[in-house]
């Protein structure tokens, strides 16, 4: 009863849209984790000095919410632009060109594939993978930096020097382990075993390590040598919103062609 219910309103989200342009159900969580960000930035402080690794766990959850809600939005969006007659038009900002999501737990009742009016139904379950991941790293992350911080320590008369190094230490070692980890972790959450991890490393590893390469080494420059360090993952997470949304389509893409 409760879960018909729930299906039900579910539905009538989906079938909504805000002026046309962007998807009502995408829009509410997209705006829900907002309002939960905007909470954790005003008592920030006060959470990290308590309990800092902790608050690190919450934020990274939140931001790689927000992140995932972004890349189902956008694909959404031009997924209802393919479908409209014609297709894709000049006029279709939004509709970007970007890879489909993951399609294998779709609810056939919530979707009709050739609708030119219903988005892909908003996948709950994707955005749970998503922010465990980010509150399950941030651990890891914590220590990382914290690591990179007392090896590498800043002083007035040498600063870009250390910072330098840590961004060495943070590309070269920790970037293309947290890559591995996180391919790794999102196949064996959707029900993938060693081929489909084997797979997912063979065709999307490396593109996604060279994306990395052309974006995080400028945004650790700055992060180490002017952020203060219980700052430095939420800024690394704020930045990494578009990131995250990245490697969010490129796991769902792979998954579609598994």
């Amino acid at each position: 009863m409760i879960d018909t219910q729930r299906r039900r309103i579910l539905r009538a989200l989906n079938r909504r849209w805000l002026y046309g342009r962007a998807p009502l159900l995408h829009t509410l969580v997209f705006l829900f984790e907002l309002a939960m960000a905007s909470i954790l930035i005003r008592k920030f402080n006060s959470y990290y000095a308590a309990r800092p690794v902790l608050t690190t766990m919450v934020t990274n959850a939140i931001l790689g919410g927000v992140a995932d809600t972004v890349a189902q939005s956008l694909t959404a969006v031009r997924e209802r632009a393919v479908r409209k007659p014609g297709g894709v038009q000049s006029s279709d900002v939004f509709a970007i060109e970007i890879h489909e999501l993951d399609k294998k737990s779709m609810d056939e009742e919530l979707l009709i594939p050739d609708s030119p009016r219903l988005p892909p139904p908003f996948d709950f379950e994707r955005l749970t993978r998503f922010m465990a991941y980010g509150f399950l790293m941030a651990p890891v992350q914590h220590r990382w930096f914290a690591f990179l911080s007392r090896t590498f320590p800043l002083t007035k008369a040498s600063g870009t020097v250390p910072a330098l190094k840590r961004v060495a230490f943070d590309q070269l070692i920790f970037a293309p382990a947290g890559l591995g980890i996180f391919f790794t972790y999102m196949t064996v959450a959707e029900g993938g075993g060693k081929k489909a991890v084997l797979k997912k490393f063979r065709d999307v590893y490396m593109p996604a390590l060279k994306a990395n390469y052309m974006v995080w080494p400028a945004v650790q420059i700055l992060n180490f040598r002017i952020i203060p360090l219980q700052f430095q993952i939420p800024f690394v997470s704020t930045i990494g919103i578009a990131w995250t949304a990245y490697l969010s389509l490129t796991n769902a893409s792979e998954d579609d062609r598994m």
